[in-house]
């Protein structure tokens, strides 16, 4: 009883394992792209900034859209640095409270804004002024299927 479980494991395993095909390609244009930009908050703009996606970054309704802020720049302790990217949204803590660097998004354009409890015309310019963030849009498409945790309780 024991070689035929084996035996059936065995077979799945292969059969199961050879589900890959060298014809299968990858699109270019699912290809995730990154930009750059450089804003800074004021009382004047309302500490937020839209932000439009170039024109030849293609965004379709199934992709996801990160924001990283430029949060610091190390030195190895030679002549190289290194950019410390930190996922948004950030809450920054200070001594008058807390605030949020934070985003949304459309098709066309990334809106970046702080909120936070504090009054943020006391916030420090190295906290407003020239931030740097980086945006990607990441291709992906929609599941074929819609899955719930019905039918993974049902396994």
């Amino acid at each position: 009883m024991k070689k035929v479980i084996l035996l059936v494991s065995l077979s799945s395993l292969l059969i199961l394992s050879s589900c890959y095909s060298d014809n299968d390609t990858i699109a270019v244009s699912s290809l995730s792209q990154v930009f750059e930009t450089t804003v800074s908050f004021t009382n004047s703009n309302g500490y937020s900034q839209l932000v439009d996606i170039p024109a030849d970054i293609q965004v379709y309704e199934s992709d996801v859209i990160l924001v990283y802020w430029l949060e610091d720049v190390i030195s190895d302790g030679g002549s190289d640095t290194f950019d410390v990217w930190t996922p948004l949204p950030q809450t920054i803590y200070t001594n008058q409270g807390s605030f949020q660097y934070s985003f949304n998004h459309t098709f066309i354009d990334v809106f970046l804004f702080l909120q936070g409890d504090i009054n943020l015309d006391t916030l420090d310019n190295n906290l407003t002024n020239n931030q740097t963030f980086r945006i990607a849009v990441v291709g992906a498409e929609f599941a074929k299927t819609n899955p719930s945790m019905q039918q993974v309780l049902a396994l």
